[in-house]
């Protein structure tokens, strides 16, 4: 008996001061960078959102009267001076896009800059003198530069449903 409980007390301090090494691996999570956006309209995220260079691609294969659904990012150019009803923005230093907003549900702030990154149907249309006219009327244009407007113009369009404001 005395056999028994000293093989199992040897046993027991055999085994506790054993001298394990434990390593132990650190999770490195990769922290990704949060912007902060001001949302308007539908709530929607930035993901998947085409940059505005790639988004031209897709301008420049429409007609008149295509529509395709977008979310795209771009750098606002000018916004509606007198209650943010519409903003164009820059696609790639050439071209710009008029955005108008759905069912004139929301607006933008009179004072927004910055980037954006906007959702809804893009299309291409062709914009009478007098709807021209209009916008450089709103945008705070001089009465010479308003004058200046002779032609419609072929214009890159986009109505969004969703905007988030880069802060």
């Amino acid at each position: 008996m005395k056999k028994i409980v000293f093989l199992l007390a040897f046993g027991v301090v055999l085994f506790s001061c054993k001298n394990e090494t434990k390593t132990t691996e650190e999770n490195v999570e990769e922290v990704k960078k949060e912007l902060a956006y001001a949302s308007f309209g539908m709530k929607i995220n930035d993901a998947d959102a085409l940059s505005s260079e790639r988004m031209m691609e897709h301008y420049k294969g429409l007609k008149a009267g295509d529509t395709v659904p977008a979310k795209m990012k771009a750098k606002i150019v000018d916004v509606c001076s007198k209650k943010g009803c519409w903003m164009t923005l820059d696609m790639d230093g050439e071209n710009e896009v008029m955005v108008k907003f759905k069912d004139y549900g929301f607006f933008m702030p009179l004072n927004a800059e910055g980037n954006v990154v906007v959702n809804g149907k893009a299309f291409v249309t062709e914009t009478s003198v007098d709807e021209l006219r209009h916008y450089a009327e709103d945008a705070g244009k001089s009465e010479e530069e308003i004058a200046a407007i002779t032609e419609p113009k072929f214009e890159y369009r986009f109505e969004a449903d969703g905007v988030l404001l880069e802060q």
